[in-house]
């Protein structure tokens, strides 16, 4: 037997086996033609809500409920070069902010996500909007052309920016759910339009004072700044009627400066540590409103 023969039958007979026990096991199908090599399963479809993930805390559906959502995540990592990535950022300072509001007590908890996947725009203020959520905080890391700018603000509502860069930051943000620019949540302009107009009538005041409380306890907790109050912004992350919602950017994570605080323990800490006592002070002074 020739040396060429030898090693192809040394690498068929492994398949030929394999392919007999899968088949064996009816992975694949026999008909009367022969096999099909073919798996079939059922994809769930494109308007199908997400899973609702677990809430944490106390067994008690009156107790305020604060739904975290990591921005980014799987495919989609958000801003970053290098090893340092948006996504991971924003999921290890949510897990952070997680711990310490359970640790606390009073307070249940649920994130949007608490692995590396993706999570479409749509669907993560649609969590909160399930769970009867009190409060939805989104965790970002912003990025800028200038690597000079640096430090962390806080974005609510708006169906027009604040600013020309809070526009620019809605516009990036907003474009999370498109893969090769086409989008993966299609709402129609005019309908999204009416419900952000009656959803924000209630909430946005309530928005402003959790933005607030934020900034105030990052400025006492030491951190850097880029804005001392709250932008307004048309994020579509937002955007769940009668639930008070910020979005947190815990700084510019291609300043190197603010690079070292948002990859370091120490840095998503302290960020955290600030995001928990603003969100204890909102709700004591919203309790029984």
């Amino acid at each position: 037997m020739s040396r060429t023969l030898q090693l192809t039958l040394l690498f068929i007979a492994p398949l030929a086996v394999l392919v007999g026990v899968l088949a064996a096991k009816g992975v694949f199908p026999v008909r009367d033609g022969g096999y099909e090599y073919v798996v079939r399963f059922d994809l769930p479809g494109a308007n199908a809500p997400v899973d609702l993930p677990r809430v944490d805390g106390p067994p008690d559906a009156s107790r305020p409920l604060v739904v975290i959502d990591a921005g980014h995540g799987g495919f989609d990592p958000g801003a970053g070069g290098g090893a340092l990535k948006e996504k991971a950022v924003a999921l290890q300072i949510a897990l952070a902010l997680r711990e310490k509001l359970l640790a606390g007590g009073g307070l249940r908890v649920a994130l949007t996500r608490d692995a590396d996947r993706f999570i479409a725009l749509a669907d993560r203020p649609d969590i909160a909007r399930r769970l009867n959520a009190d409060l939805f905080v989104s965790i970002h890391a912003d990025s800028a052309d200038a690597d000079s700018a640096r430090g962390a603000s806080v974005y609510v509502l708006s169906e027009k920016g604040s600013s020309q860069a809070a526009e620019r930051f809605a516009e990036r943000e907003n474009g999370a759910d498109r893969v090769n620019g086409v989008r993966l949540s299609r709402t129609s302009a005019q309908v999204g339009a009416i419900l952000l107009d009656l959803s924000q009538r209630g909430t946005q005041a309530k928005s402003t004072q959790a933005a607030g409380l934020l900034l105030r306890e990052l400025g006492d907790a030491g951190v850097g700044m880029h804005r001392d109050r709250p932008e307004a912004a048309a994020l579509a992350v937002l955007k769940a009627p009668d639930i008070p919602s910020i979005l947190f950017e815990t700084g510019y994570i291609n300043n190197p400066d603010d690079a070292k605080v948002l990859g370091s323990r120490q840095g998503q800490q302290a960020l955290a540590d600030a995001a928990a006592r603003a969100i204890r002070a909102y709700f004591a002074r919203n309790a029984g409103v």
